[in-house]
C-alpha cells in the first residue's frame, strides 16, 4: 500500500496543515504553480516527490519536465499543470493528475480518473483551499479530499 499526496499551485506556500499530512506519505506528486525551489527542498526532505512545472515556474524552473509518467504499484499516473495540455493519446493511463484552476476536480472519464487537488497555497479566486491523498493498493485506489479552513476576508473599515 502507497499513500501519495497530491498537491498543486502551492505558489510558494506550504501551509503547516500540508506538511503535516505529507509526513505521513510514502510520495508526493506537485502539479506545478511551484514558484520557488525552496518549496521542492523542502517537500524533498519528506517522501520522494514527482513534479511538473507549472505556467508561473520561471527561471529556475527550466529543468522541471512539463510532463510525467509515474508507475505506482499497478497504477500509471500522467502529471500536468494545464489539461489543455494533455495528450490525446492516454492509453495504459489510469490517473490523470493536473493543476492551473485552482478548482478541486475529481471526475472518471472514458476509465481514467481526472484529478485535480485544487490549490493548498495562497488562496486565489475565493477557490477553497484543497490538496488530495491517494492510497494506491495494487491496482485500486481511494481517495480522500483535503480541504483546509482558509483565513477570514478583513472587513473594511
Amino acid at each position: 500500500m502507497t499513500k501519495i499526496a497530491i498537491l498543486s499551485d502551492t505558489h510558494g506556500l506550504l501551509r503547516p496543515q500540508v506538511l503535516d499530512a505529507v509526513s505521513s506519505c510514502d510520495l508526493i506528486f506537485h502539479g506545478g504553480d511551484i514558484n520557488r525551489p525552496e518549496i521542492l527542498e523542502t517537500l524533498e526532505t519528506y517522501a520522494p516527490l514527482h513534479v511538473v512545472r507549472g505556467n508561473n515556474d520561471k527561471e529556475w524552473a527550466e529543468h522541471l519536465p512539463l510532463t510525467k509518467t509515474v508507475t505506482v504499484e499497478g497504477l500509471r499516473f500522467f502529471l500536468v499543470h494545464n489539461k489543455k495540455d494533455v495528450p490525446k493519446d492516454l492509453t495504459d493511463i489510469d490517473i490523470l493528475v493536473f493543476g492551473h484552476s485552482h478548482k478541486y476536480t475529481e471526475e472518471t472519464k472514458d476509465g481514467i480518473l481526472w484529478l485535480n487537488p485544487g490549490s493548498c497555497g495562497k488562496r486565489r479566486f475565493d477557490q477553497a483551499i484543497t490538496f488530495a491523498l491517494l492510497t494506491v493498493n495494487g491496482t485500486t485506489y481511494t481517495i480522500e479530499k483535503v480541504q483546509l479552513e482558509h483565513e477570514p476576508k478583513k472587513e473594511s473599515q
